[in-house]
């Protein structure tokens, strides 16, 4: 994996966790002005992870990132995006565009961290599609995003 610094976040939280892994999946854009993502083609996504929180679990962990990565890499690696529930090809706000990929890990990400005793909060995805191009997906605090 590239040695990558990531934007920080600022946050009120006293630990901050980050990690990287890569998921290699197809996708198209199933829309005319898409231009050559209209086609289906792959990419090996590098994906940074930052999780924040005050509390540490029973083992002194924020949270356990081997659990994070199988989420997101056991349902996304090797696979046609598009085909993914959390992916709509008939509804633009669905559609597998790095942008809503990120934002479907936050999500993702975020329903597992809801799910443990110390609740700490997936504060930035920051997802590589091609070596000069990415996005950083951020949750405003109090908003509710639809997968």
């Amino acid at each position: 994996m590239i040695q990558q610094i990531y934007p920080s976040v600022t946050h009120p939280f006293q630990f901050e966790l980050n990690k990287d892994f890569h998921f290699a999946a197809a996708h198209y854009i199933p829309a005319e002005a898409a231009g050559q993502c209209a086609q289906m083609h792959g990419h090996t996504y590098y994906a940074n992870i930052t999780i924040a929180g005050n509390e540490l679990d029973e083992t002194g962990f924020l949270v356990n990132f081997s659990l994070i990565k199988k989420l997101i890499h056991d349902r996304f690696d090797h696979t046609l995006l598009n085909n993914d529930s959390q992916f709509d090809r008939h509804d633009a706000s669905r559609f597998p565009t790095s942008e809503i990929i990120a934002r479907t890990i936050c999500n993702l990400v975020q329903e597992y961290l809801d799910t443990t005793a110390n609740r700490p909060a997936c504060i930035q995805v920051f997802l590589r599609e091609t070596p000069s191009s990415y996005v950083i997906f951020r949750p405003k605090a109090g908003v509710s995003y639809e997968c």
